[in-house]
C-alpha cells in the first residue's frame, strides 16, 4: 500500500472524531438523526480545521445503511466508497479553478440526475472564488434543489461570499483548535502510529500548526522524517529576548544569522510579529493564546519584561516594516531599522517612544534608582524629578534639545550624585533665559534703606524663617533675580496668601535682591507697619515656592505725591484713616432715588419707559 500522510491517514471518520468543533458536529448529528437535514450548508473557517472532512462525514451519514444516532457505521459499502473516494453520491468541485459560468452550468445540469444512494452531496471548496456570474448561475438551483440533493459550500473567507448565497444556506463557523486539544490529538497519533518522538517535538509541531490540525500533523511528520528537532523559531526567540533586554546588537546578529541560513526577511518579520502578539496577549488576556503550557509561560515572561508600552510600540514598528517591505529594495534593511527603533527608544522620536521613556523615568523615580534597560548608548541618568512633568521634560531633553523641541543639539546636563535637583523655573523662565536688566541712570538699583526716624529698618524675621535656624530648610543656591520674583509673585506666590495678607502686600513690589534678603517696597510707612504683622506668612510662602528660606526686608518706596500729603498728617491720624471699624454710617435719607438723582444732576429731564410691564414703575424706587 502506498504511503499516506498523517493528516490523510488520521482523517476523522465519524462526527465524534472531529476535534475542537463540537458546536458544528452536534447540530449536524442531530439533524441526521431527526431527518431535518437542510438542502444547503456553508462551512467557513481557517485552513485545516475539518471543513471538508465534516462534509464527507455528512455524506456517509446521509447514505449509511445502518446509522446509529446520526453517526455513520463506517462499515457498509456506501461508507467505504465515500472514504475511498469512489462514491457516486459525493461530487467535489474546486471552485478556485472552476469559477466560471460554464462550470456552474455543467453542475446545474448534473444536479437533476439521481445517484446510487438516497442523497447526493455536492461539495464546493473555496466557494468565495466563484465569479459573480457563476454565483448567480448557481443561485436558483441552490435555493430550490431536487429533494435528493444537498449542497455543502466550504470557504476560508466568508466575507467574499455573496449575501444572496449566504442567505440560502445554514452557516457553520469552524474554529482554530486550542493548543491543549492539539497536544492531546498529536500524542494519540504518535501512540497509534508508533512514532519515536518526545514531548519537545510535539510542542514544536503544535506551535507550527498555529491551531490547524492538518498543519500540526504535517509539521510532526516533517520532524519524524528529519529524525531530530530543528527549532527554526529559535531565531525569533532570540530577537524577542533582544527586545526585552533592549540589546540592539543581539537583535541585528539574530537577523544576520537567520538571513545567512536562507530565511526570508519578510517571513522572519511575520514570525516575530506573531510572537510579539502572543507575548502581549499572554499578559493582557492569557486565555486567548493558543500555545502549549510551557511555551505560554515563556512568552508570558517575555511580555512582562517587555512591558505593555514597549510591546505595543514593537508591534507597531514591525507592522510598519512589513508594509514598507513591499516597495523596499532590500527587505532586510527595513527589518533591521525596525529592530533598532524598538530596542533604542532614544533613536525614535515617535510619541509612543517618548511615552515609553517617560514611563521608565517615572518607574525609576518611584524606586529611587536610575532607569534600567536603556542600552549601552543611553543618555546619562538624571536624578529623580518627583513629578510626571519633570520626567516628561527630561525625556524630551534627553533626545537632544530643549523642552518643546525634538532633535536639538543641546543635551540635558546630568545632575551630579548627591546634589538636589535645581529649583523650578519661576514664571516659566529659567535663570539662563532671563536677560539682565539694562543699566539705566533713571532707574538705579535701590540699595537697602538706612535706618532713620522717618523710615525705620524692618525688624529681623523670626528665628523659624532665618537661614540656618532650627526647623528652616538649608539654603541651596542663590536667590532668584528681581525679575523672576516679579513674574512669580502674581502667578504663584500672592494667590497662596490669606485674604488679609494678600490685601496688604498686593500694593508692594520687589525692589532689590542681595545675598542676605529680598527688599520689598511698600507705598507708605503706615502700610509697612501693617505688613509687618503678616511678614511670617509671606516669608513662609516664598520659602515653600523657592524650596529654601527667604528673608524679606520691608522698606518704603520713594517719595510720591501721596507720601507728601500723608506727611502732613500725624501717625495716629494715618492709622485712624485706614481703621474701617470706627467709621460711622451715614444718616438715613427718606428721599426716593429719583429725587437724589435730580439733586445730583440739576436740569435733567425724566423720560418715561415706553415698554409695558413692571420695568415702567422702577422709577418709584
Amino acid at each position: 500500500m502506498a504511503f499516506q500522510s498523517l493528516y490523510r491517514r488520521y482523517r476523522p471518520r465519524r462526527f465524534g472524531e472531529v476535534r475542537g468543533q463540537d458546536h458544528v458536529v452536534r447540530g449536524l448529528r442531530n439533524a441526521v438523526a431527526t431527518g431535518t437535514v437542510s438542502h444547503a450548508y456553508l462551512f467557513s473557517g481557517p485552513r485545516g480545521t475539518g471543513k471538508t472532512s465534516t462534509a464527507r462525514i455528512l455524506a456517509k451519514a446521509l447514505n449509511c445503511q445502518a446509522p446509529v444516532d446520526g453517526e455513520p457505521c463506517c462499515a457498509c459499502p456506501s461508507c467505504l466508497a465515500v472514504e475511498a473516494g469512489t462514491s457516486l453520491d459525493v461530487s467535489e468541485l474546486d471552485a478556485a479553478s472552476n469559477n466560471g459560468v460554464d462550470a456552474m452550468r455543467d453542475l446545474v445540469a448534473r444536479v437533476a440526475l439521481a445517484g446510487a444512494g438516497r442523497t447526493r452531496l455536492y461539495i464546493l471548496d473555496e466557494v468565495h472564488m466563484l465569479s459573480p456570474g457563476a454565483s448567480n448561475a448557481l443561485l436558483k438551483t441552490l435555493e430550490e434543489p431536487p429533494a435528493h440533493v444537498v449542497f455543502v459550500l466550504a470557504t476560508t473567507d466568508p466575507q467574499k461570499v455573496l449575501p444572496t448565497i449566504r442567505s440560502r444556506t445554514q452557516a457553520f463557523e469552524f474554529r482554530l483548535l486550542p493548543a491543549t486539544t492539539l497536544v492531546e490529538h498529536l500524542r494519540w497519533v504518535v501512540a497509534d502510529a508508533g512514532l519515536d518522538v518526545d514531548d519537545q517535538a510535539i510542542e514544536l509541531a503544535v506551535r507550527r500548526g498555529q491551531g490547524s490540525a492538518r498543519d500540526a500533523l504535517s509539521a510532526l511528520e516533517q520532524i519524524v522524517a528529519a529524525g531530530t528537532t530543528v527549532d527554526d523559531d529559535a531565531v525569533v526567540e532570540e530577537m524577542a529576548e533582544a527586545l526585552c533586554e533592549r540589546d540592539t546588537a543581539r537583535a541585528l546578529t539574530a537577523v544576520a544569522t537567520a538571513c545567512g541560513a536562507g530565511r526570508d526577511a519578510r517571513h522572519l518579520a511575520e514570525a516575530l510579529l506573531a510572537h510579539l502578539r502572543d507575548a502581549f496577549l499572554s499578559v493582557v488576556a492569557p486565555e486567548v493564546v493558543s500555545l502549549p503550557d510551557v511555551a505560554r509561560e515563556a512568552v508570558a515572561d517575555q511580555g512582562r519584561r517587555l512591558g505593555a508600552a514597549a510591546a505595543v510600540r514593537s508591534l507597531d514598528a514591525v507592522g510598519e516594516a512589513l508594509l514598507a517591505m513591499r516597495d523596499a529594495p532590500d527587505a532586510r534593511v527595513v527589518l533591521e531599522v525596525a529592530l533598532v527603533r524598538a530596542t533604542r527608544p532614544e533613536a525614535d522620536t515617535s510619541p509612543a517612544a517618548l511615552l515609553e521613556r517617560i514611563e521608565r523615568l517615572e518607574q525609576a523615580s518611584r524606586r529611587g534608582t536610575p532607569p534600567t534597560g536603556a542600552g549601552p548608548s543611553s543618555p546619562p541618568a538624571v536624578a529623580p524629578a518627583g513629578s510626571a512633568r519633570e520626567a516628561a521634560r527630561q525625556a524630551v531633553t534627553a533626545v537632544g534639545g530643549r523642552p518643546g523641541e525634538v532633535g536639538g543639539d543641546v543635551a540635558a546636563p546630568a545632575v551630579p550624585p548627591g546634589e538636589a535637583p535645581s529649583r523650578p523655573a519661576l514664571g516659566a523662565l529659567r535663570r539662563d533665559q532671563v536677560p539682565a536688566p539694562p543699566a539705566s541712570p533713571a532707574t538705579p538699583a535701590a540699595p537697602p534703606a538706612p535706618a532713620s526716624p522717618a523710615t525705620p529698618a524692618a525688624p529681623p524675621p523670626p528665628a523659624s524663617s532665618r537661614p540656618g535656624s532650627a526647623g528652616a530648610p538649608a539654603a541651596s543656591g542663590p536667590l532668584p533675580t528681581r525679575e523672576e520674583l516679579t513674574l512669580a509673585w502674581a502667578d504663584h506666590i500672592l494667590g497662596r496668601l490669606r485674604p488679609v495678607a494678600k490685601g496688604r502686600f498686593a500694593a508692594g513690589r520687589f525692589a532689590a535682591v542681595d545675598e542676605e534678603a529680598i527688599t520689598f517696597a511698600l507705598p507708605s510707612e503706615a502700610m509697612r507697619r501693617m505688613c509687618e504683622d503678616r511678614l511670617d506668612e509671606v516669608e513662609a510662602a516664598l520659602a515653600a515656592f523657592l524650596g529654601r528660606p527667604a528673608r524679606l526686608r520691608l522698606t518704603v518706596d520713594g517719595p510720591t505725591a501721596a507720601d507728601v500729603a500723608d506727611s502732613e498728617v500725624s501717625e495716629g491720624d494715618a492709622a485712624e484713616a485706614v481703621d474701617l471699624d470706627e467709621l460711622d454710617d451715614a444718616p438715613p435719607d427718606s428721599r426716593s432715588q429719583l429725587d437724589r438723582l435730580s439733586e445730583v444732576f440739576p436740569g435733567a429731564e425724566l423720560v418715561e419707559d415706553p415698554r409695558p410691564g413692571p420695568t415702567a414703575d422702577r422709577r418709584d424706587g
